[in-house]
This record gives structure tokens, C-alpha cells and sequence, in this order.
């Protein structure tokens, strides 16, 4: 255990937890275009927060509750009359009003807000280890498990149906493997960075592979060395090791776009 004695290596093996298990979910969200899910479910998080609080249970119960109450209420009222963009942008503003609210309720607890809404990486401990990896390890075990149906709902719902696979019940598999994500992710990067942690990596990888699975593989490379150097620069910078994290993986994208631009451009000027 002297290994994980040092805060600096918790910090790395909590985000490498959280951004293993994003990646493969990272890639389905931006393959269906669900990028307000994840702040739908990450701004209720804040909600469960105030009521853990309150009812002086485990925060990560409570986040994990409320994050599963979004999930299955997404996958319900999604196609009764409102679009997906739509109820995600209603829920996810009125969460997290709601749940700001409800903390500034609380009488007799100490807040520590902006941990919750940026994260607190460096202070996780031996339990939080746990249960992130704990957390990471059933969502990549749900993943694998469902890969085929989950990939085959995405890309083509009707073929699925003919192949024996309910996308709505996918759709709902993939949002609550979402919202365990969230719980977790919650220590690490906060409320309000969740999403970019989830989507930003697998936009980066998108342009480099051809398959599918190469996607979720490469994300999950690229989040761990936006993991890995945001933590440095956070270290030599002095600035917040969360938002240094999301800052990295934003500054690999903007490196693969350009590239990318720049790929496409030299093939233009070189056919005849």
C-alpha cells in the first residue's frame, strides 16, 4: 500500500479509473449525439448531494441515486412528444437549480461547493479508490457485455429490432451505465466537468480510427494522458487539478483537428 500512500498517485489512479470506464460510453454519446446527457445527469448529482446531506447518508449513494432516477426518467419521457436535446436541456438547468438550492438549505453542514462543481482529485483517498475502480470495473464489464446490441441499437435501431435487440432498452442500459459513470466521476473533475470529461476524449479519437472498438480504445488513451498531464501541469502550475485535466484533453483535440484540417487540406491540393 505504500505505492497509494502518495496523494499524487491516488490522483492519477482515480482519474485513470474514471476515464477508462468514460471512454467506451464517451464514444456512444457522441455517436448519438447525447452530449447534454451527461450534464443532465452530472448537474442532478449536485441534487443528491443536498439530499445525502440531509438525510446523512454516503455522498456517493445519494449522487448515485439521484443519477439513476435522471437516467431512467430521460429514457421514459424521451419521444413523448419532446425531442432528446430538449428534456435533457429542461432536466439538466432544473437539476442543478434545484440542487443548489436545496444546499443553501442545509443548516449545520459545511459545503465544500466548489469541490463537488469542479472536484477535489487530490483528495481522494483509499475508499474513494475503491469505489471508483469498483464503479469502472462494472461499467466496462456491462460495455463488453452488451457491446453488439448497444453498437447495432446506435448505428441502425431498425436492424437491431430484426436482430433481436430492443433499442429502448439499450438506450436505457447505456444511460444508467452513464449515470454510475457520473457517480464516480463526481470526486475527480466535479459536477460541471463530467461532460467534457466524456466527450471530449472520444471527439479527439474520432478522426484518428476506422473502427468502433479502435474509437473507445484510443479515447480511453487519450483521457488517460490528458489524466496524466493535466495532473503535471496542475502540480507545476499551481491551478486546479480538475479543470487542468479537462484543459489537456481540449488542447489534444484542438491538436487532432488541426492535424486533421491540415491532412484533408495537403490531399485537396495534391489531386489533380
Amino acid at each position: 500500500m505504500a505505492i497509494l500512500d502518495d496523494f499524487m498517485m491516488r490522483a492519477m489512479l482515480a482519474g485513470l479509473g474514471v476515464v477508462i470506464a468514460a471512454a467506451p460510453l464517451g464514444s456512444f454519446v457522441v455517436w448519438r449525439r447525447m452530449a447534454y446527457f451527461g450534464d443532465a445527469t452530472a448537474h442532478a448529482a449536485i441534487l443528491g448531494v443536498a439530499l445525502a446531506l440531509s438525510f446523512q447518508i454516503s455522498v456517493f449513494a445519494g449522487v448515485l441515486l439521484v443519477a439513476l432516477a435522471m437516467a431512467i426518467t430521460v429514457s421514459s419521457l424521451t419521444g413523448r412528444g419532446y425531442g432528446m436535446d430538449t428534456m435533457l436541456g429542461v432536466l439538466s438547468h432544473s437539476a442543478l437549480a434545484f440542487g443548489l438550492v436545496a444546499v443553501s438549505f442545509l443548516q449545520g453542514v459545511r459545503v465544500d461547493l466548489m469541490a463537488y462543481l469542479f472536484g477535489d482529485i487530490l483528495a481522494v483517498g483509499h475508499s474513494d479508490l475503491a469505489v471508483i475502480w469498483g464503479g469502472a470495473a462494472l461499467v466496462l464489464g456491462l460495455v463488453v457485455w452488451r457491446w453488439s446490441a448497444l453498437l447495432l441499437s446506435t448505428l441502425n435501431p431498425d436492424l437491431a429490432y430484426a436482430s433481436g435487440f430492443d433499442p429502448k432498452r439499450e438506450q436505457l442500459v447505456l444511460t444508467l451505465a452513464l449515470a454510475v459513470v457520473v457517480a464516480v466521476a463526481m470526486k475527480v473533475v466535479g459536477a460541471l466537468l463530467i461532460a467534457a470529461l466524456l466527450i471530449v476524449p472520444p471527439a479527439a479519437a474520432r478522426p484518428l480510427v476506422k473502427t468502433p472498438e479502435s474509437m473507445a480504445f484510443v479515447a480511453a488513451a487519450i483521457g488517460a494522458l490528458a489524466v496524466i498531464g493535466g495532473l503535471q501541469g496542475a502540480l507545476i502550475l499551481d491551478t486546479p487539478a480538475g479543470p487542468s485535466i479537462v484543459c489537456a484533453a481540449a488542447i489534444v483535440f484542438a491538436l487532432v483537428s488541426l492535424g486533421a484540417s491540415l491532412k484533408a487540406g495537403f490531399a485537396a491540393r495534391s489531386r489533380p
